[in-house]
């Protein structure tokens, strides 16, 4: 049952989208939070990333079954059964998250906390995914949100940092999904969704996501020259480095063994960026 809510609630995205939103409270520049408030907006994060992550698997129910991949997902084998109570469970998680933002934060941060989820939810499954292969470009906008959402909960000012780091998710979105789709490549073929490895082929798509890595680790240096240090440097291009490397390799080679690889390196990519991100102030401190 835990291993069935885990995957149902894409716990495992939404602690990466918490984890973002508390890298750009660190990194924000202006006010304090107490620990009640980092609380309050990790959880509304978390909280409302969950909702929208059963809100897919409860719309895509048809599609996760054609997918190897999603073929064992809860409403695909019937662990759980798609109803309006449901439904009910979803919406509630999302207004939680939202209204304890808003009354614990402010407003804006309760906004980017709700786009996020509306961008993956509605956007990106409802609205792009069955139609354009510029679902995961528009509806990644959901990543950037959470980044913004932390740096909302420390100014209502838009600062280079953050807004720098809400693009740096923004372009690493595609890079990071179109190497699991050139991984899966069939898998969205028999789903009839247009990822762009369908779209393509699967090495026009990694040339595609070699320019975009390019673009995401330029951008990704941009902090440096608005007050970010060394360590966070040495964190940004280590793992861009990294990840343009099993990029590469996917061009040369599309296989899935190694889209997988370069799908694990945008992992380890952003994880090291947010991770220097944190451990730069923290030192600087």
């Amino acid at each position: 049952m835990v291993k069935q809510l885990i995957s149902l609630f894409k716990l495992r995205i939404g602690v990466v989208m918490m984890f973002t939103a508390l890298a750009a409270v660190v990194v924000t520049p202006g006010r304090s939070p107490t620990g009640g408030e980092v609380l309050v907006l990790a959880l509304a994060v978390l909280l409302s990333a969950a909702a929208a992550g059963a809100f897919n698997q409860y719309y895509e129910t048809d599609l996760d079954g054609r997918m190897q991949r999603t073929d064992d997902r809860p409403f695909v084998t019937g662990s759980f059964h798609r109803g309006p109570l449901w439904v009910a469970l979803i919406g509630s998680m999302l207004v939680t998250g939202v209204a304890a933002a808003a009354l614990v934060l402010n407003g804006l941060t309760a906004l980017y906390i709700f786009l996020g989820a509306f961008f993956y939810a509605v956007v990106y499954t409802v609205w792009l995914k069955r139609r354009t292969w510029l679902n995961v470009v528009i509806g990644g906008a959901s990543g950037s949100f959470a980044v913004l959402a932390g740096a909302a909960a420390v100014t209502p000012q838009m600062e280079w940092v953050p807004l720098a780091l809400a693009l740096v998710l923004f372009f690493w979105t595609p890079s990071h999904f179109w190497s699991l789709a050139i991984a899966r490549h069939r898998d969205y073929v028999a789903a009839g969704v247009p990822m762009l490895p369908v779209v393509v082929g699967d090495r026009r798509a990694a040339q595609v996501v070699l320019a975009n890595t390019l673009l995401l680790v330029t951008i990704s240096v941009v902090p440096f020259f608005h007050g970010m240090g060394w360590l966070y440097l040495a964190g940004a291009l280590t793992g861009g480095a990294f990840f343009i490397y099993r990029n590469l390799q996917m061009v040369y080679h599309p296989s899935p063994p190694l889209a997988m690889r370069s799908f694990f390196a945008s992992l380890f990519q952003l994880v090291l960026l947010l991770s220097g991100a944190v451990v730069d102030v923290l030192v600087v401190v």
